[in-house]
């Protein structure tokens, strides 16, 4: 028997667990009392059960991404990557691509392994049928989810406010005279969703007129860049700004005013997503929100950290985009 299967039995966290253990204050009296119950039927001490958690765990964890070669999922990872080894852990990589029952064989796949803990990276994994997965596995080990969110025991989040930053783009684009905003949509995620709510509602809140013309779904990339925008002056729609779910996306937004001879900011300013360096990349250089990738990297694994050592963590850790404002917008 190890930590895992104590937290099992008792019906609470490792985390909780190992507060007991280590004597933490923070546990209530009745959980304290659950937790050594279990101790007691399997005649385990504190200290064995300590000694349990460093003899049975393999300094192992799983880092989950839907594509490694996209940008913000490289650098997030990397970070992560490189975090966990100054703690002494070694890490699998798991590419899961965009289908649910991928995600969920991986992560099926990673508890086979015996990892310590998941860390899943993008909100792509806000994912209402992968609930009942991380659910399950949280009851084994500690899940963070970076720019995620799911309600369980054991899982934990490490969000950037996406609604805030694409806010704080549309009034800066607003304060400088911009009248006509359109928004292009690149994904359906967790993240993608808080973007374009801070687009309407900034709109909405300057009291702008929103509608059909102001948000459009694309693909993401710069083929959906590209698109978008040819779609959008073919239609003989007007707009002097474009906002972008991402970097890429913007600079596929770029490429089209260029080729229809539109001047970038005179005519059209375009902001990107994540400040990447592919914003330092094109011309003019780009105007992005930065996400903040190598914070929300650092935080997911200081929130990691925290939880094996028993400390009490917050289930959601927020951080705050900034805009860089340069030559596109």
């Amino acid at each position: 028997m190890n930590i895992y299967d104590v937290a099992q039995e008792a019906g609470v966290s490792i985390a909780t667990v190992s507060r007991v253990v280590n004597g933490k204050s923070s546990v209530s009296s009745k959980t304290k009392e659950k937790v050594e119950a279990v101790l007691q039927k399997h005649n385990y001490s504190p200290s064995e059960i300590a000694r349990g958690l460093v003899l049975n765990s393999i300094r192992t964890v799983g880092i989950m991404a839907m594509d490694i070669r996209d940008v913000y999922y490289a650098n997030v990872a990397y970070t992560v990557e490189q975090e966990l080894s100054k703690l002494g852990y070694t890490v699998i990589l798991c590419n899961t691509g965009e289908d649910t029952k991928e995600k969920i064989k991986y992560m099926k796949i990673l508890m086979q392994k015996k990892v310590d803990g998941i860390i899943l990276v993008g909100s792509v994994f806000k994912d209402a049928g992968l609930e009942g997965a991380i659910t399950g596995i949280a009851g084994k080990v500690p899940i963070v989810m970076i720019n995620g969110f799911v309600d369980s025991q054991n899982v934990y989040s490490v969000i950037c406010d996406d609604r805030n930053g694409v806010y704080q783009a549309v009034e800066y684009l607003l304060g400088q005279g911009r009248k006509e905003l359109v928004y292009l949509q690149d994904t359906d995620s967790f993240s993608a969703r808080a973007k374009v709510e801070g687009f309407m509602d900034a709109m909405r809140n300057n009291n702008m007129v929103t509608g059909d013309n102001n948000l459009f779904k694309v693909k993401k990339g710069l083929e959906g860049g590209y698109e978008g925008i040819d779609m959008i002056t073919a239609r003989g729609i007007p707009f002097d700004a474009a906002v972008c779910g991402d970097d890429l996306t913007a600079i596929g937004a770029i490429r089209c005013l260029k080729d229809r001879g539109i001047s970038i900011p005179d005519d059209v300013a375009v902001i990107g997503y994540n400040n990447s360096v592919l914003a330092s990349c094109c011309e003019p250089v780009l105007t992005s929100v930065d996400s903040r990738m190598f914070e929300m990297g650092r935080s997911a694994i200081d929130v990691f950290s925290k939880v094996m050592d028993g400390e009490q963590v917050n289930q959601k850790t927020y951080l705050q985009p900034q805009l860089y404002i340069r030559k596109s917008g």
